[in-house]
């Protein structure tokens, strides 16, 4: 494990076993953010220049940063699906962001039974995803944000995946707006029988797109983040929790409140781009473009410190797991501009992309008394290790054979816990033979082995050593063909054909 000699340690002594934990008898809460297409570069604590993080520099300060963790995917659903499923994307059911618009004349919104449904690919009913493991294990489940596991009222949606409180968006693609019209809840303590829509009046008085849209009042990232703090503040040390809050900040559009937040960066980036949107775009335009993509991650920041000191403040702290990280790379949408920011750190390739700025994420957790305060990491993991990890540190003796559906092939789950790195067990680490990803909207696959990286464009294989060339800029293919071999077939092997997310392979060599 390497050190960062900038940060505060507090040494071997810091670190717990698995057997003091288990000794405890005491489960621990696990509160995971995810955000929103930001990228490895776009942390203070990652090397970003332009944007203030204190509160998530704070936390890997007091935590573990990892310098190789990778999304499971470089779009958001599959990503979400992976941390869901715990599997890579050439298993899993939802490879991509697959769109359902239906009307459903049966489903009321307000007094008009006449209204479109919407939301993405729904997780397969016959796998079991991270909440209903977390239920099963005697915990309290609260999710706030993006859902993207299914459209409303399908077989997949938060009442009927494990999940006791929500509030956000069940369709991605709404999340694109910033003012939307409406949001998604259900609450089980309420009674609510299934997810409903839940209507933001004072946003449908004005316009979806143009000059009034900044009119409106009712911004959703703030509320979804108003909701997680509630459910917060009602959890106890006598229930074990967990949260997982899906923030949309950063994705685009570029839009926020005026307040001290942007206007600190409108006068930081006083030579700001604007944006005036494209023909069709969904986006609203943006006057300031820097200033906007700045101010929504510090504004993003100032959620991650209000939970906290929210837990702090409870007294639940030390015996909550903190986890921060990023669903895919950055993006250029809505007028951002990550060329700008640098914001890939230095890795080619964005959303969208296999390469190494499309799915490589900052990852951070902190976990008082526990994991080495100031640590940083290179240990390789993915967001489908993420399931196991829990399973172990909650100490789940089920996973994985008794989660595992008769009616699902052999490769259930890809994921090996990390949990030993996190304890500064290391010695009782395994590691993966290699990672994999694949994205059919773009035609990709990806796949690290070691420090070969080999990504298959169109079926073709470009092949890449990382510990020489972390920018992906030559392909060194013909010069290792029982390498590109070798991984050819580590593709063909773990790839399972999709009828919704068709992919072109490489050839056998």
């Amino acid at each position: 494990m390497k050190k960062n000699n900038r940060l505060l340690t507090l040494g071997a002594a810091c670190c717990t076993s698995f057997a003091a934990i288990a000794a405890t008898h005491e489960k621990p809460n696990i509160i995971f953010i995810l955000c929103d297409d930001m990228g490895y570069g776009d942390l203070a604590c990652y090397g970003q220049k332009y944007i203030q993080t204190p509160h998530i520099d704070q936390m890997a300060e007091d935590g573990m940063m990892f310098t190789q963790a990778y999304a499971g995917s470089p779009v958001s659903a599959p990503s979400r699906a992976s941390i869901m499923t715990g599997q890579h994307s050439g298993h899993g059911h939802v490879r991509g962001n697959k769109e359902y618009w239906r009307n459903v004349p049966t489903m009321k919104y307000g007094n008009n039974t006449d209204f479109t449904v919407s939301g993405q690919e729904p997780y397969d009913p016959e796998h079991i995803i991270l909440p209903e493991i977390m239920k099963k294990n005697g915990y309290t489940t609260g999710m706030f944000g993006k859902w993207a596991g299914g459209y409303e009222g399908s077989v997949s949606t938060p009442d009927k995946r494990g999940v006791d409180e929500y509030y956000g968006y069940i369709c991605q693609f709404q999340a694109h707006l910033y003012y939307p019209n409406y949001l998604n809840r259900y609450s089980k303590s309420a009674g609510d029988t299934a997810t409903v829509r839940v209507v933001l009046d004072e946003n449908i008085q004005h316009p979806m797109y143009g000059a009034d849209y900044k009119k409106r009042t009712q911004y959703s990232a703030d509320l979804i983040h108003q909701e997680a703090l509630k459910w917060l503040d009602k959890q106890t040390e006598d229930q074990p929790f967990y949260g997982f809050f899906t923030y949309t900040l950063p994705h685009a559009e570029l839009a926020q409140p005026n307040d001290s937040i942007l206007n600190f960066y409108k006068k930081k980036f006083f030579r700001d781009k604007t944006w005036g949107g494209d023909e069709g775009s969904r986006y609203n335009e943006a006057v300031h473009t820097h200033a906007e993509f700045a101010g929504m991650i510090t504004r993003l920041d100032a959620y991650v410190g209000e939970i906290m000191q929210k837990l702090k403040d409870k007294g639940l702290e030390k015996n909550t797991i903190v986890i921060f990280s990023s669903d895919n790379g950055p993006h250029e949408e809505g007028g951002a501009d990550p060329d700008f920011f640098g914001r890939d750190g230095k890795l080619r390739g964005l959303k969208r992309q296999c390469y190494e700025g499309g799915i490589r994420i900052p990852f951070i957790v902190k976990w008082p008394g526990k994991i080495e305060a100031g640590s940083v990491n290179d240990h390789q993991l993915a967001f489908y290790d993420i399931m196991p990890t829990f399973c172990e540190l909650i100490g789940d003796k089920k996973f994985p054979r008794k989660y595992i559906n008769k009616k699902l092939d052999n490769d259930c789950f890809d994921g090996i816990s990390f949990a030993p790195t996190l304890l500064g067990e290391n010695e009782n680490q395994k590691k993966h033979e290699f990672l994999y990803w694949e994205f059919h909207e773009t035609n990709q696959i990806g796949l690290r082995m070691g420090d070969w990286k080999m990504v298959v464009k169109q079926g073709v294989p470009f092949l890449y050593d990382l510990s020489k060339d972390i920018h992906e800029d030559h392909n060194v293919a013909g010069e290792h063909p029982e390498q590109v071999r070798k991984m050819v077939n580590v593709i063909l092997q773990e790839h399972r054909p999709s009828d919704l997310f068709k992919i072109t392979l490489p050839k056998v060599l």
